[in-house]
């Protein structure tokens, strides 16, 4: 089974409370959620979140919509990766997804997922060496033992952060793989961080997800390809 765990937290620095923002009338991580159930692979979603009484609120939206909720250490995400792990398993593969993408692309995860089983890596990404899809459709895939063993081993804290450097840190020691596509997308910018990003969000599904919720990546350029008021929204790349 191929576990999908979905880390989420309120307390974003620059734009907090950002995964419950209202996204054509639903909170943008229910909006993600949408994308990512398009993913044939993807069997059980489950999103891990903090402990913290911040959190309260994400988690309580959670379980109103049926979405199983892990509940974690908010600085050790790895240490939070595996609870998830162990409650909601067994699984031999999981996939992390960040609360932030509400672009998600389900043929991006279904191909890094192929990858990753065709290869047979404990660590496959469609980032990282070398970024060519736009940020924002960001996956990554490994062996729940390799991360199993980096939560046992490590303890640098930017490891436990990040849950994935001490597997792809260490090529010589663990398989790694990476997704790449012919055009290079990788200044661009389809992540939220910040009130531009969620305003281009905004654009995006209010163009079109009443017509067709189940809107493509080749949709969202082509709409933008249209709007040259969107092409650099805060100054960043959008196409």
């Amino acid at each position: 089974m191929v576990l999908a765990i979905l880390q989420a937290r309120m307390s974003s620095t620059r734009l907090p409370g950002k995964v419950m923002a209202d996204l054509a009338g639903a909170p943008m991580i229910l909006r993600q959620i949408e994308r990512l159930n398009r993913a044939p692979s993807l069997r059980r979603i489950v999103v891990a979140t903090s402990d913290q009484i911040s959190d309260d609120p994400l988690a309580r939206a959670m379980d109103d919509a049926g979405v199983p909720v892990f509940r974690g250490s908010l600085n050790d995400v790895l240490g939070r990766f595996v609870g998830a792990i162990d409650a909601f398993g067994p699984a031999e593969v999981a996939v992390r997804l960040t609360a932030d993408c509400p672009l998600a692309d389900p043929d991006v995860i279904e191909a890094t997922l192929a990858l990753q089983a065709a290869t047979g890596a404990d660590y496959a990404a469609n980032a990282g060496q070398r970024r060519t899809f736009p940020k924002g459709l960001d996956v990554e895939v490994f062996r729940v033992t390799a991360l199993c063993t980096a939560d046992a081993e490590t303890r640098d804290p930017y490891d436990r952060e990040h849950v994935t450097p001490f597997l792809y840190r260490r090529p010589e020691r663990f398989a790694l793989a990476f997704h790449h596509q012919a055009v290079d997308e990788g200044e661009v910018r389809w992540t939220v961080d910040r009130p531009d990003d969620l305003e281009f969000v905004r654009a995006v599904y209010g163009a079109l997800y009443r017509a067709d919720p189940a809107f493509t990546s080749d949709d969202i350029r082509a709409f933008v390809r249209g709007r040259p008021d969107l092409h650099r929204l805060g100054g960043d790349r959008r196409l």
